[in-house]
């Protein structure tokens, strides 16, 4: 029998999601990352003028310390957002994950126009960012203010008729703070009852990954149901990695298209290229681990969308599609990675129909 997942639209038959991405931001701001530029480096102080010609490669190098750069959510993003999905649903793109929760600028009604504008299927999450990007009402939330919250928003239709389909990204720093812990183990509560998939945002250091599984599991959760994000900026060591996929997790590498190695939001790490995901890409496959491997742009900032000069949500199909066949990926494990995994996540808790 046919499942359907929770789209923003509503239900949708799991079968006609197509290609997936399964961690986006459509609408969002981003404040809460904001930093100084270094001290001595001519910034550009009007935000339009961060886009001119002569100052990209300062962008490209410190893409938060703009303000307008780091905000989906205002006139100019909203503009062009129809485009940029449509460029995606050019290139071949079914599905989008939206991964936008409570502290950085979700609107549920901006993401179903979009959708159908678009004809592209557009997921919402539900849940709860880092703690950094709360509110002080919001970080006083017990995990049972939280639990009740994101049942709402999966079950229950808000004022527009719209539905979350996924919990997270629940985001956590390093270490995880105490309000982050209450969200891992509500989210925990929540796949308990629901089956619904569930993402994690982890915080920028090889243990991240695990102290979340560790919270999660305590409290009842299953992993095999979750995704990891951001692993590309996170676990490095090849051993460490093959020992995370011991948690039959979905092993996420979400920032293709980021082809800076300094990393402003963490200078101590130095970030991968395209071509090295794709070699962690296939160092996962020839392990065993083919079938929890899911991919993404996590597009967070103007610069990375093609109406700014950047490589927009098409980028894993058009260019690292090619790149993967070159590299011995046969079509059918372009499949599972691009398509086949990620329905197999979202089907966690989807419907009959």
């Amino acid at each position: 029998m046919p499942l359907a997942v929770t789209s923003v639209t509503g239900p949708v038959n799991v079968d006609s999601l197509g290609a997936i991405l399964t961690h986006e931001h459509l609408h969002m701001q981003f404040d809460c990352a904001l930093q100084m530029p270094p001290k001595g480096l001519k910034y550009p102080s009007e935000p339009k003028e961060t886009f001119a010609l002569h100052n990209l490669g300062v962008l490209r190098q410190y893409p938060y310390s703009s303000k307008y750069n780091t905000k989906l959510d205002d006139a100019d993003s909203r503009a062009i957002m129809l485009d940029e999905v449509l460029r995606y649903k050019s290139a071949g793109g079914g599905t989008i994950v939206e991964n936008t929760v409570e502290g950085i600028g979700r609107n549920l009604g901006v993401l179903k126009q979009l959708s159908v504008d678009s004809g592209v299927t557009i997921i919402a999450g539900t849940g709860f960012y880092v703690a950094a990007a709360q509110s002080h009402s919001v970080l006083n939330y017990k995990v049972e203010d939280m639990y009740n919250i994101m049942m709402k928003e999966l079950l229950e239709s808000n004022k527009d008729g719209i539905k979350c389909g996924i919990v997270g990204e629940i985001g956590s720093s390093w270490p995880i703070e105490e309000f982050e812990k209450r969200a891992i183990q509500a989210t925990a509560q929540i796949q308990l009852a629901t089956k619904k998939p569930i993402t994690f945002h982890p915080g920028r250091h090889p243990e991240a990954p695990f102290e979340i599984m560790r919270i999660f599991t305590e409290e009842g959760g299953n992993p095999e149901d979750v995704v990891m994000s951001h692993l590309d900026r996170t676990i490095f060591d090849e051993e460490q990695l093959l020992e995370f996929a011991k948690y039959k997790t979905f092993t996420q590498y979400d920032l293709f298209g980021t082809e800076v190695s300094y990393y402003q939001l963490q200078e101590s790490i130095d970030f991968i290229s395209d071509a090295q995901r794709i070699y962690k890409l296939k160092f996962l496959k020839d392990n065993g681990h083919l079938d929890q491997i899911t991919v993404s742009h996590d597009i967070h900032t103007k610069h990375r969308l093609a109406n700014f000069g950047g490589h927009g949500f098409a980028h894993f199909l058009q260019n690292i599609v090619p790149k993967m066949r070159l590299r011995g990926f046969t079509e059918d494990e372009i499949n599972a990675i691009t398509s086949k995994n990620p329905k197999r996540w979202l089907s966690q808790g989807a419907e009959k129909i």
